[in-house]
């Protein structure tokens, strides 16, 4: 299979100061490509444009993936700027730990819109643009797509549906030359994963992180195996690569999952330690990765 080179193409990356975001920044410019940059979060945003050096290379645009004409504004300005968009990555997203009985209903929703209707709005803005270059469109999906935690019926339900949606949507382009893929990485250190592993609820379900089935792997395997997907225009991104076999075929692991990886103790406590935001703490998270 032939290379899709990233030296020259322009890479439009939502969520992009987070802590995927960022790291993905940095090593799809080690390869050569030209960033356009969308995050909420302005200040952040200027710092980390400025932190690459010139803007005929990187630059930035203050972009919400809840807001279709944010997004499409976004992408015109960056075609605008760098003459082209090749490649659209769709990596904004949110978590929440709470259970169905007490979650806060606009929580659920405000995960449902940004991971999953996000995804949607981004590609959409970004299409016409990646069509002229017959490009490729990613989602940051999770392995939370084929093994469904309990108390993550948002987070589950969202990147299970961007999978389907990429499946769906890469038949729609096809016939355009335009490539669709989704990522699946395992836990990895981010300022999210951060959060979860703070939080009294996160840490009943999986113990930290920190060993057994939920360990984090590093982040710069997560990294490396998606910016390799990318130079594929792969269909799916599994990280590590050995859980691609759970991927495959869910049904028949999701019972082995479920009674090796989370007992019924580990799952009330879990229960009782949530709060209605889904966080340990109220103050609203933004939606990076």
């Amino acid at each position: 299979m032939s290379t899709y080179k990233l030296a020259n193409k322009v890479v439009a990356i939502t969520g992009s100061t987070g802590g995927l975001g960022s790291a993905l920044a940095e090593a799809l410019h080690a390869r050569g490509a030209r960033l356009a940059l969308f995050d909420l979060e302005a200040d952040r945003l200027t710092a980390q444009t400025r932190s690459f050096g010139r803007p005929s290379d990187v630059l930035g645009w203050t972009a919400d993936v809840r807001d279709f004409e944010s997004l499409e504004a976004a992408m015109a300005n960056a075609a605008y700027h760098f003459g082209r968009i090749d490649v659209v990555i769709a990596n904004a997203g949110i978590d929440t730990v709470a259970p169905m009985a007490t979650l806060d209903p606009a929580a659920f929703d405000r995960v449902i819109d940004i991971n999953l209707n996000g995804v949607w709005r981004t590609f959409r803005a970004g299409l016409p643009f990646v069509q002229q270059q017959r490009g490729y469109m990613l989602a940051i999906s999770s392995m939370a797509a084929f093994v469904h935690s309990p108390l993550q019926a948002s987070y589950t339900a969202s990147k299970a549906g961007v999978w389907a949606m990429c499946d769906s949507i890469r038949l729609e382009l096809r016939h355009l030359g335009i490539g669709v893929g989704s990522a699946h990485p395992t836990f990895f250190p981010t300022p999210l994963m951060d959060d979860v592993v703070a939080d009294p609820a996160g840490r009943a379900l999986w113990g930290g992180n920190d060993r057994g089935f939920w360990k984090m792997i590093p982040r710069e395997q997560v990294v490396r195996d998606i910016v390799a997907g990318i130079e594929r225009r792969a269909d799916m991104i599994v990280v590590p690569k050995i859980n691609t076999i759970v991927a495959k075929a869910p049904g028949f692991f999701r019972r082995f999952v479920e009674r090796a990886g989370f007992r019924g103790g580990d799952i009330e406590r879990a229960i009782s330690l949530a709060s209605a935001t889904g966080w340990n703490d109220s103050a609203a998270h933004a939606p990076t990765k």
